[in-house]
């Protein structure tokens, strides 16, 4: 395994604002990403990850039943903290449902928290189970050296989305194949580097922070950068769940 260099390590940015509708009614009372997977909370899978990998601030955005999360992560209280202190992060919060009364989507979400970030970022979404992925410095490097947009984490494509989301050329760029294509395709891991270049013009209208509360999704972003180049990807191999449905996280705890 890969080990990384604190000095070269940039914010992350883990998402954790949404409703989780196909979840219920496990999520009536509890936020998705607070769902238990072996044991411990799938949002402190990624946050162990992280700070496993010298990655020393998080922002985490929350909406539905958001206070939860800062709650159980706080170690006021008596809580002890749940990872090595040596490896502490700093986590902070966009509370998009205290400011705008509920989530405002990807692209919306990571507007809103970029003033919290810095140039280049980690992505990555608080329900998606990924239990062998480093948070790479080395990638960080490479990816800061480039002129890319983003650097995507792609997956074989899993039952429940069998057509995949982009393609990949031998080159290692993200490609957005039109419907029709035959090439192949695969999934978006939710895991990603960003660059908050790809959050401006001409890529994105949101005003800067999104004072607005404007709600926009990610994809089209992307592919509008796909289209000029400027989003490169890789091939991930290791464990990955998309932590959608009662069935996947039962099946995830066997």
């Amino acid at each position: 395994m890969t080990q990384s260099n604190p000095s070269v390590q940039v914010p992350a940015l883990v998402l954790a604002a949404g409703r989780g509708e196909r979840m219920r009614p496990l999520t009536d009372s509890t936020p998705k990403p607070l769902l238990q997977v072996q044991g411990r909370p799938l949002l402190q899978w990624h946050l162990q990850a992280l700070a496993n990998a010298g990655v020393s601030r998080v922002v985490i955005n929350t909406a539905w039943l958001g206070e939860q999360i800062p709650a159980y992560f706080s170690d006021k209280n008596g809580v002890k903290p749940i990872w090595d202190k040596r490896k502490q992060l700093s986590i902070s919060y966009s509370q998009e449902g205290v400011n705008f009364g509920g989530a405002l989507e990807t692209a919306g979400g990571i507007a809103r928290a970029l003033p919290q970030l810095g140039p280049v970022f980690w992505l990555a979404a608080g329900d998606v189970f990924a239990p062998d992925f480093v948070f790479d410095s080395a990638a960080v490097q490479a990816f800061a050296a480039s002129d890319q947009l983003a650097h995507l984490w792609l997956v074989p494509n899993p039952a429940h989305n069998p057509r995949g989301d982009f393609g990949l050329s031998s080159q290692g760029l993200a490609l957005n194949l039109p419907a029709d294509d035959p090439a192949p395709r695969y999934t978006y891991s939710t895991i990603a580097l960003l660059r908050a270049e790809l959050f401006a013009p001409p890529w994105c209208d949101i005003a800067p922070g999104n004072p607005l509360g404007v709600k926009a999704p990610l994809a089209p972003l992307l592919r509008c950068a796909m289209d000029a180049g400027r989003v490169s990807a890789s091939l991930y191999g290791g464990r990955w769940t998309d932590v959608g449905t009662p069935e996947r996280l039962a099946e995830l705890n066997r």
